[in-house]
């Protein structure tokens, strides 16, 4: 190589050499976007039925009585009226048939705030010189009873009771603690609940003030 070519010769060289520094050494990756993750479905639970309760049974008012097992279809209406000092009740009948004997029972809880009695005790009723006893009641039992009285009750007897007539019953009220009192009062055919008209049994609620 003569000297004259030289310099063309490195002139190519270096030409080359900035051709190779140049050149796109390969293909751009793509930048491919990832999948964006769809919203995230929240699951509703369905409402559910709610179960109804059951209703809880009432309960029963203090000094309250319990049913008899028997029950009598014999008429009667009565009212009671309370004045502090005495319980007075009108018992009147529609039955064609004479009952004979209307029993009064009430709960003998009762006992320790309003005592009951169908007489006003007295030291006349037992003295030697005392008039003859007479009483219009048939029977006072705190039960049970031998006629089929049941406990935790008092019972006391008029009678009898004519078709058609009225009896006025007057039970003296004694007061052993304050306040009033409401209680059951059952009027009964010796252990039979009576009815009212309309088939009703025949129990009162009553309140002595």
């Amino acid at each position: 190589m003569n000297r004259s070519t030289r310099p063309i010769l490195a002139g190519v060289l270096v030409l080359a050499g900035a051709t190779a520094c140049t050149a796109d050494p390969g293909p751009t990756p793509t930048l491919v976007a990832s999948p964006t993750a769809s919203p995230t479905e929240t699951a509703t639970a369905a409402p559910t039925d709610s179960v109804p309760s059951s209703p809880s049974a009432s309960p029963e008012p203090s000094l309250s009585l319990d049913p008899p097992d028997g029950s009598d279809p014999r008429v009667v209406a009565a009212t009671a009226t309370a004045d502090g000092a005495t319980l007075r009740l009108t018992v009147s009948s529609a039955a064609t048939e004479r009952i004979d004997e209307i029993v009064l029972r009430w709960p003998a809880e009762l006992d320790t705030i309003v005592r009951l009695a169908p007489f006003t005790p007295s030291d006349d009723r037992i003295s030697d010189d005392s008039p003859p006893l007479r009483q219009e009641w048939t029977k006072w039992v705190v039960g049970p009873g031998e006629q089929g009285e049941p406990a935790g009750t008092i019972s006391v007897g008029w009678g009898p009771l004519l078709p058609g007539a009225t009896l006025d019953i007057v039970l003296v009220t004694t007061r052993l603690a304050e306040g009033p009192a409401a209680f059951d009062l059952q009027l009964l055919a010796g252990n039979d609940l009576l009815s009212f008209d309309g088939g009703a049994p025949a129990e009162l609620r009553v309140e002595v003030p």
